[in-house]
């Protein structure tokens, strides 16, 4: 295998930086990483032919639909299934030549002369385990390095990667029934350009940006599934110790998931708990309506080995963040939407009986601990109803920075770096945090500032739109740019959603981007000295001395 996207990456090799062994940092076998390597190229092949229909007028959503699926099972800590990456790879390659089939029968029809795609669209899969384990050299990302340069390949992957987190959020958002065209289309032409990719760096570096801006617009579709769904996040207090009783824990990002345990928990006595990036539901009126979810239980996805060990009920994991299941509680853990791991039960929303009865059969909680919270709930729109009030606190001086310290945690060293900026930061700065780094920042009191709380929790990383839409507010509202509002990001990344919403804040020309706690190891030096030149890109520093040089300005 080769594999380099997450930034758990192996380093330890400098001649060749990322996981090559039989088994990767996250967990993936060689053959897992294999499959997933053909899906994408697959997938790239359905572009191909979606984007061609499309041209010929015949827009179509499934596409869409389903490669952002299938791309979505390929990122970091999804699913580490082989045999389900068999499978959908057949389904995959079916539908790829169905697309074909009904551009073949459309040129046909009308007359018009073929254009059959190159590249991707030609690839056929194995069959079987045996032939596409032999096909790892045609679709590794790291394939014609040799001949093409770590530089283009790096920022090939580079659109792979910002494409695979972009098809998340768009999956998370079509499951909520919510997609447009634009997207859709988007979707498609960017599969079609990794299909057959460009060779020159500026081209690359063009479109990559250009993900970026699409992924904008597919955040901006997810926050409107979010809210359409389940309202616009209010400010609420969660609970954050122990409350008596029977208890399922829900990990991952997927709402819709939630909703679903929610309903077929009503009325039975189970408490639902949420974890890691679920922690934000509780700010959704349309979840909080729900009296048995009751609290937050845990942390970040990198500690769910001793939290999970320790709940007393059973777990269900959504979305993206697992990490192989312990013994200790690997019966008791279950998988939905495209998570997945060997021998661990995979649930439709149909199948939700099986977890109330495992919760039944499980102890729960014996005791209601003194209650401790934590507050969520500042989405764009409660920090926008406050804006005249925040706009004339700048000029007034009672606020001088705001500090946005948020995006993935990790198990690595150097992440302790975010707790520090946050504890360091004065009196005088609002902190805007996002992504399951809150937990590097939630469990400290930082009063208040012009009457609102000085940290501010706007939601998973899923909810990235809201700082852009906040840092876009402001700047209308003092008639300046992003660069120049009194802003700095101090941004923490793991995997592919970081990936794209990075491309989104390039897209928008924001600079001076504080990013840690390492940099991708996809990204060569001469890469780095390109964003640094053109965006001013930083890595981490010392954290006294990048805070002072924040507050500056620089």
């Amino acid at each position: 295998m080769f594999c380099y996207q997450c930034e758990q990456t192996d380093r330890s090799d400098n001649l060749l930086l990322g996981c090559h062994s039989l088994k990767g940092n996250c967990g993936k076998d060689d053959r897992t990483a294999t499959l997933q390597d053909i899906l994408i190229t697959v997938c790239y092949g359905i572009g191909q032919y979606a984007a061609l229909l499309r041209e010929k007028g015949e827009s179509d959503p499934a596409p869409a639909h389903r490669a952002s699926y299938w791309v979505f099972t390929t990122l970091t800590n999804v699913n580490f299934n082989a045999t389900s990456f068999q499978r959908m790879i057949d389904q995959a390659h079916a539908y790829q030549q169905e697309l074909k089939q009904r551009y073949l029968d459309l040129c046909a029809e009308r007359g018009e002369e073929l254009q059959l795609p190159s590249g991707a669209a030609e690839f056929v899969p194995g069959k079987g385990f045996a032939a596409l384990l032999k096909q790892a050299p045609l679709v590794r990302v790291d394939a014609n390095i040799d001949v093409l340069g770590a530089d283009v390949v790096g920022v090939r992957n580079l659109n792979l990667y910002g494409l695979k987190g972009l098809c998340a959020y768009a999956h998370h958002a079509h499951v909520l029934g919510h997609r447009t065209d634009e997207t859709d289309a988007g979707i498609e032409k960017a599969l079609a350009f990794l299909g057959d990719p460009a060779t020159d760096l500026d081209t690359l570096l063009g479109h990559a940006l250009e993900l970026g801006t699409l992924n904008l617009k597919v955040m901006e579709m997810l926050d409107a599934a979010n809210t359409g769904v389940f309202g616009t996040p209010v400010p609420t207090e969660v609970p954050v110790t122990a409350v008596e009783g029977k208890a399922i824990l829900v990990s991952g990002h997927d709402l819709g998931d939630l909703v679903a345990i929610l309903e077929a928990t009503k009325d039975t006595g189970i408490n639902v708990w949420t974890h890691g990036e679920m922690l934000p539901a509780h700010g959704y009126p349309g979840l909080k309506k729900y009296p048995h979810l009751v609290g937050n239980y845990g942390s970040a996805w990198q500690n769910q080995h001793e939290e999970f060990a320790a709940f007393p009920g059973p777990i269900v994991m959504t979305s993206n963040c697992l990490i192989e299941p312990q013994p200790t509680y690997r019966s008791r853990i279950f998988t939905m939407g495209p998570v997945g791991w060997p021998g661990v039960r995979h649930l439709e929303h149909e199948d939700l009986a099986l977890v109330v009865k495992a919760a039944q059969a499980l102890p729960g909680f014996n005791v209601t601990d003194p209650q401790r919270t934590v507050t969520v709930g500042f989405g764009h729109g409660s920090v926008l109803d406050h804006a005249d009030a925040i706009v004339e606190a700048v000029k007034t001086g009672q606020i001088s920075r705001f500090l946005v310290i948020g995006g993935c945690d990790g198990a690595k060293p150097g992440r302790n770096y975010y707790t520090e900026i946050a504890e360091k930061s004065g009196e005088d700065t609002v902190l805007l945090t996002m992504g399951c780094n809150k937990y590097r920042v939630n469990g400290h009191d930082y009063g208040t500032v012009a009457g609102l709380p000085r940290l501010l929790d706007i939601g998973q990383c899923n909810d990235s739109f809201t700082a852009v839409k906040i840092a876009l507010a402001l700047s209308e509202a003092f008639d300046c740019g992003v660069n120049d509002l009194p802003l700095s990001l101090f941004v923490s990344w793991f995997e592919q959603k970081a990936a794209a919403v990075l491309l989104t804040l390039l897209s928008l020309d924001i600079k001076h981007i504080r990013l840690g706690p390492t940099l991708p190891v996809f990204l060569t030096p001469a890469v780095v000295d390109i964003l640094v030149d053109k965006f001013d890109l930083k890595p981490l520093g010392d954290p006294t001395e990048d805070l002072a040089l924040a507050m500056a300005g620089a």
